[in-house]
């Protein structure tokens, strides 16, 4: 069940600060990503480093093997859509 934007702010969801979407009754907010882009935004890196970053994190965290694969393989082909 979705929440609307009026719930969200009543569970003190604030906008601006953090999206949030309820799914299967659990928040999911980017606060990670905000906070990399906060300390790391300025910074550029290449796809052979990002790719070592997420073997390393698969290797520490084998549970996110599915997402980070997933995440690696949409990244991989963002351009496959243009060509079509």
């Amino acid at each position: 069940m979705a929440l609307g934007r009026a719930a969200l702010l009543l569970r003190g969801v604030r906008p601006g600060r953090l999206r949030a979407l309820i799914l299967d009754g659990m928040y999911f907010t980017d606060r990670g990503i905000e906070e990399l882009e906060k300390r790391r935004g300025e910074e550029e890196v290449t796809f052979e480093w990002l790719a070592e970053q997420l073997r390393t994190f698969v290797d520490l965290n084998p549970d996110f093997e599915v997402p980070v694969e997933r995440l690696a393989t949409w990244l991989a082909r963002l351009d496959d859509e243009d060509d079509e």
